[in-house]
């Protein structure tokens, strides 16, 4: 079972919090943005308890009927939060967004929050580190060819953005010349149309190599000695593709 990881003290909190309720039968609510590792800290402080989802409101009522304890995800799905009788029951809840205040309120004795990844750095980068070996495990990448302090983080949506980027980069900077090539023929072969479609689709060759060059050499006159071409020109393509 997937192990949730945490420095942040705020979280070590809420893991406290939790964990002396486990002997109490009250209920707690845990809320914050999507993949931000809820169902995860839920599953491990209570990896036997049976779990349901708010996107079904019958089967949420016929569980309470069941279980004394009990995990409902995406509580902010439900549509009748008011119907629901939580006495004499331990329920955690887990939800995106509070939704009504004075309902929370009312059912829950204990309201977490947990902070997005963007505010949990350390987190972040245990994450970011944790995903770059399980990519290279799954991709059979060597994570010797490169340093995993160049691997950017991309927080906009908690830990599924950041694996998906951290997946990406592996891919990118594993690839040999010719898996780029069939990656370009697949692409073209299913998008390639139009009028003018070889100046169109030289940019998807152009705009990286300027771009690249740029962030390795620093110097328009240098990349012009490079890539062999007047600096004029380069500097039109730069304008052309909106380059910074």
């Amino acid at each position: 079972m997937e192990q949730f990881y945490t420095k942040s003290e705020q979280i070590q909190n809420i893991i406290k919090g939790l964990t002396l309720t486990k002997t109490l039968f009250v209920s707690s609510i845990i809320i914050g943005e999507a993949h931000t590792g809820k169902k995860t800290l839920v599953r491990t402080l209570f990896p036997e308890t049976v779990a349901v989802s708010g996107n079904n409101q019958k089967e949420v009522e016929a569980a309470l009927e069941e279980h004394n304890e009990l995990i409902i995800t995406d509580f902010e799905k439900l549509n009748n939060q008011n119907g629901l009788q939580f006495d004499n029951k331990r329920i955690i809840a887990i939800a995106n967004h509070p939704g009504n205040r004075e309902t929370i309120d009312k059912l829950f004795a204990f309201i977490y929050t947990l902070p997005p990844l963007r505010d949990r750095m350390e987190d972040a980068r245990y994450m970011r580190s944790h995903f770059f070996q399980e990519a290279c495990s799954v991709l059979m990448a060597d994570e010797h060819s490169f340093s995993l302090e160049n691997i950017t983080m991309d927080l906009t949506h908690n830990n599924q953005s950041l694996k998906k980027s951290v997946y990406e980069q592996v891919i990118y900077r594993n690839m040999k010349s010719k898996e780029i090539e069939k990656v370009l023929y697949a692409y073209l072969l299913e998008h390639l149309d139009g009028n003018n479609a070889y100046k169109e689709y030289l940019a998807l060759y152009e705009k990286p190599l300027i771009e690249a060059g740029l962030q390795k050499f620093g110097s328009q006159l240098q990349l012009s000695q490079v890539l062999g071409i007047n600096r004029n020109t380069l500097r039109k393509k730069i304008y052309e593709y909106h380059i910074n």
